[in-house]
């Protein structure tokens, strides 16, 4: 029988001693039935993401022991899948306690007879993924919640392949996960397996390796740019500050500066509560220094560094931020002007995408002849993309990978979104661009005068507890059966992703497109409560789309408010 929560809390008082932050707080809940509750009501869940949750005591909470207990799970499912001695690579961010937790990782795997491989220091998450497959890696684990806020830290998976794992990989690692113990006695600590060698960090030439695979990416000379950009870039804390400023350096890009209070790793992101660069309030300190220098182009990454996020000045000089989306568009159709130009676009190029991300990027690619793949939202989908180009015997049929939430990817040398890659190549189209004499900003409105206006929205509605899940799963169902028209614009077709033959895994998504051009994706979040609905309108400029998409938002925000 499952031990209740004040069991739970028990065990672990008298238990969880190699933390003393841990004991201080489990002292502090004593008496206090519903910070227990909270705590030990149920194991932090485990999926695809791995884990994710707030720092603290408890079964529900990222501490040392719920990582020790999912470390054991991955070493058992990664011993019976390629025996011991396989190898496993580990990075971490500038998270409270992501150092601490990346140890603790690295002593299970070590103890239990896998060879651990571990950055020295604060990696970005596609250096993780980089050093997976460059090692021979059968696993990998980057210790990272992202860009959520402070309180929370986390654990990627990946698989040998540099992907974060699948569906089926997440299963069969919880099954273990589910047996494991997480007060097991460890044979090894972290400081023994450095001493006998089944710990090792990760060489140097290891990165000199990776950020030589992004400088192949650009598909522009030295003579075909003005480097002279001025550049602030920020970090938001995180691990990008390194190999974002050493990668411009190294290739020429000489006037950067970096945001003074974002520049150090600080897991507290003091200046950045969510330290997201969707986010404007995340960007507010790069563009009021970008503002104070008269810079052109403002970069920000998010903690793990595999998204990146810009702002550039518009026709009066003022700094409007550019959504992830049009950055997307703006890179897809520099990389394709300028290969074609060159003589070097493929026939046979395909380029990536989510089924939220924006369908001009379709339009732009058919223009040029390039296939576009669409995968379900995750970039690990892109990733298998990738990997599947491999098998055929030829990745570097692929050309670009976006999704909608500020990630790119453009070469085959990594599996997941590049933030390092996002920053470096964003900079090679501006500087490409200002040799013309051309901003970024005029650039964007060239897209769109070539190829129509695409204005892209989400729109998140909550349903929370039982009853709201039960909501979602009723407007899921409303949505599946009776949609023949969205405010009064008929439905010309619909993908059903759970349903339907896509050759995508099965997914509660749909895709409907209408007869006007306009498609609306609707889904329910996999870590909120939430539903999600995304709009991509196409209209003959701003005004219009503006226009057409608040019927559209209207119509579907009532549909949900039955």
């Amino acid at each position: 029988m499952k031990n209740s929560p004040e069991q739970l809390y028990g065990l672990w008082l008298a238990s969880a001693k190699d933390d003393a932050d841990l004991q201080t707080e489990l002292s502090a809940m004593k008496g206090n039935s519903d910070l227990i509750f909270d705590a030990f009501y149920r194991d932090l869940a485990f999926g695809t993401g791995g884990l994710r949750g707030v720092i603290g005591a408890g079964t529900n909470r990222m501490n040392i022991y719920t990582v020790r207990k999912a470390s054991l799970g991955l070493a058992r499912y990664v011993l019976a899948a390629a025996g011991k001695g396989a190898k496993i690579a580990v990075s971490y961010d500038s998270r409270i306690k992501s150092r601490l937790f990346a140890e603790q990782a690295s002593a299970v795997f070590a103890s239990l007879g896998l060879k651990v491989f571990m950055y020295p220091a604060l990696m970005p998450t596609p250096c993780l993924s980089y050093a997976v497959r460059a090692l021979g890696c059968a696993s990998g684990i980057m210790v990272t919640a992202s860009h959520n806020p402070s309180k929370y830290n986390g654990y990627k998976v990946y698989g040998s392949d540099g992907c974060q794992i699948t569906d089926a990989a997440a299963a069969a690692i919880l099954a273990e996960i589910e047996k494991a113990d997480c007060f097991e006695k460890l044979s090894l600590t972290f400081e023994d397996g450095l001493r006998n060698g089944s710990v090792s960090y990760i060489e140097d030439a290891v990165t000199d390796a990776f950020l030589a695979e992004v400088k192949k990416t650009s598909p522009v000379g030295p003579d075909e740019k003005d480097k002279n950009l001025k550049i602030v870039y920020s970090p938001l804390n995180g691990t990008g500050l390194v190999p974002v400023t050493r990668i411009l350096a190294e290739t020429g890009y000489t006037d950067v500066t970096v945001v003074p209070e974002q520049r150090e790793p600080n897991g507290n992101f003091p200046t950045c509560p969510y330290p997201n660069p969707e986010i404007r309030e995340a960007m507010a300190k790069a563009v009021e220094l970008a503002t104070a220098k008269d810079a052109d182009l403002v970069l920000a990454t998010d903690p793990d560094c595999d998204r990146v996020g810009i702002a550039v000045k518009d026709n009066g000089g003022k700094f409007v931020l550019i959504t992830g989306n049009e950055v997307g568009l703006l890179l897809l159709d520099f990389l394709l002007e300028t290969k074609k130009a060159k003589g070097t676009l493929r026939s046979d190029a395909v380029m990536v995408k989510t089924v939220v991300t924006t369908d001009l990027a379709d339009v732009i690619a058919e223009r040029f002849g390039v296939r576009t793949v669409n995968v379900l939202t995750g970039f690990k989908y892109i990733g298998e993309v990738i990997g599947n180009l491999e098998k055929e015997g030829d990745a570097s049929r692929y050309l670009f990978g976006f999704e909608e939430s500020y990630g790119y990817l453009g070469g085959s040398y990594v599996r997941d979104k590049d933030g390092v890659y996002g920053a470096f190549i964003i900079c090679e189209m501006c500087a490409a661009l200002r040799r013309r004499g051309i901003s970024v900003y005029e650039q964007l409105q060239a897209v769109y005068a070539k190829y129509g206006y695409a204005l892209n929205t989400l729109h998140s509605y909550t349903f929370e507890g039982a009853a709201g899940f039960a909501t979602m799963q009723g407007l899921m169902k409303d949505f599946r059966e009776n949609t023949k028209e969205i405010a009064g614009t008929p439905v010309a077709s619909l993908i059903d992703y759970l349903n339907d033959d896509t050759g995508l895994p099965k997914s509660d998504v749909l895709k409907f497109r209408l007869t006007d051009g306009t498609s609306v994706v609707v889904r329910p979040s996999g870590t909120e409560p939430k539903l999600k609905i995304y709009l991509s309108v196409r209209a003959d400029g701003e005004a219009a789309a503006h226009a057409k998409e608040a019927v559209f938002a209207a119509a579907l925000t009532a549909r949900t408010q039955k």
